[in-house]
């Protein structure tokens, strides 16, 4: 197959008109400046000009379409899996809530098991799972956002690994709340084997920062469960600004932040350590009404999810694909950038761009076509054209 007459993204952020060929589930050739390109035998598709970029990859959301991840069963990470793709989000890696031990323990066991399964496919049509980001349980009662409180625990390597055994290595990523106990034990424990994210914290600046200066390097939906970023107390943003090593989560859904803020942290950031994410929850892609979200009450109305007892947030009800054009269209990001953010930033993050985010030789064939107002117009998965 041979994608011709399309935009396609680079990793310079750019644009740059050509084709692109694609044999069984990988990039065979990268075609640039030179639109019509053709091969005897091979079929062609005209992309008419649109953009061609590699598949978004959600290293943090919850659920979608009535299913949850923490559901812990095969049934609804494959529902799941199969409605990211089709919206071009074709690897993923989603969010464990704050539950008992043993709850998280089997919700990863699974995962573990559904991955390996996933393996065996020759061709997985659904996405990808790329890895688990366990948000919780490590984190404070005080930020606890929707949250189950009953479960917040202090950061433990003994915990860490149960964790790690049941999802047979398949935690990315896990978030602590430095200021709920002494957490440079258990950075220096896990050094080298996760990502240690600062998450739901009350942490001031100088606590922050030190987690940060002895491991932490990532920083989950900045600006949402922590204290606010002022002149006097920068608290955790200004801790995460003054570590250039240090990646952070946006949700950029148009509830969780406002675009004069998205606007003002790519400037502070830099966007080459922004991750777009949607930390959406299952009535993602379903109509208004009751859900529930790690064991709580959660109402949706319109593109709003807030817990049913005090109205807090509960992550959000719009998948990565319309939060990345939410960042273009409502906040004046530019495309190259959000797909950047949205796509190579989180392939970074989760140790898999070798394979996965950009438009590359050798590299997944993942790929989705967007039009110009950037509606989703085609996506393959594995180099299989999915259908509407």
């Amino acid at each position: 197959m041979i994608i011709q007459n399309v935009k396609i993204f680079r990793e310079n952020k750019k644009f740059i008109l050509g084709a692109v060929q694609l044999k069984e589930d990988r990039i065979e050739e990268v075609i640039l400046n030179q639109p019509w390109y053709s091969k005897a035998g091979e079929e062609s598709l005209d992309g008419k000009g649109s953009y061609l970029i590699p598949g978004l990859i959600d290293l943090h959301f919850h659920g979608c379409k009535g299913d949850d991840f923490c559901d812990g069963t095969f049934e609804a990470l494959q529902r799941i899996s199969e409605y990211e793709a089709a919206q071009g989000v074709t690897g993923i890696a989603p969010a464990t809530m704050t539950l008992p031990i043993e709850t998280l323990e089997h919700i990863l066991m699974t995962a573990a098991e559904f991955k390996k399964e996933q393996e065996k496919k020759k061709n997985c049509l659904e996405a990808d799972l790329l890895g688990i980001n366990m948000e919780g349980p490590f984190i404070s009662p005080v930020k606890k956002g929707a949250q189950d409180e009953r479960y917040c625990i202090p950061c433990s390597e003994a915990v860490y690994q149960k964790f790690q055994t049941a999802a047979k290595g398949l935690v990315k990523l896990i978030g602590v709340a430095p200021e709920e106990a002494d957490v440079l034990p258990f950075l220096e424990a896990v050094r080298g084997e996760v990502c240690v994210s600062l998450a739901h914290t009350n942490a001031n600046y100088d606590t922050a920062k030190r987690a940060l200066d002895h491991g932490a390097s990532h920083a989950v939906h900045l600006f949402n469960a922590m204290p606010a970023f002022t002149h006097r107390e920068p608290g955790v943003i200004g801790a995460v600004a003054d570590s250039p090593h240090v990646t952070a989560e946006l949700i950029c859904d148009g509830i969780h932040l406002h675009p004069a803020m998205v606007r003002a942290t790519f400037r502070m950031l830099g966007e080459d350590r922004i991750i777009l994410i949607s930390d959406s929850m299952r009535a993602t892609g379903m109509s208004d009404g009751r859900y529930t979200l790690g064991g709580l009450d959660v109402d949706v109305k319109g593109n709003r999810a807030v817990l049913a007892s005090d109205q807090t947030l509960a992550g959000s009800v719009t998948n990565l694909m319309n939060c990345m054009k939410n960042c273009v269209l409502t906040m004046g990001i530019p495309l190259a950038v959000a797909v950047l953010c949205a796509s190579t930033n989180p392939a970074k993050r989760l140790g898999v761009y070798d394979r996965y985010g950009s438009i590359n030789i050798g590299k997944k064939a993942n790929l989705v076509l967007l039009k110009e107002d950037l509606t989703v117009e085609e996506v393959w998965k594995n180099g299989v054209k999915l259908g509407k």
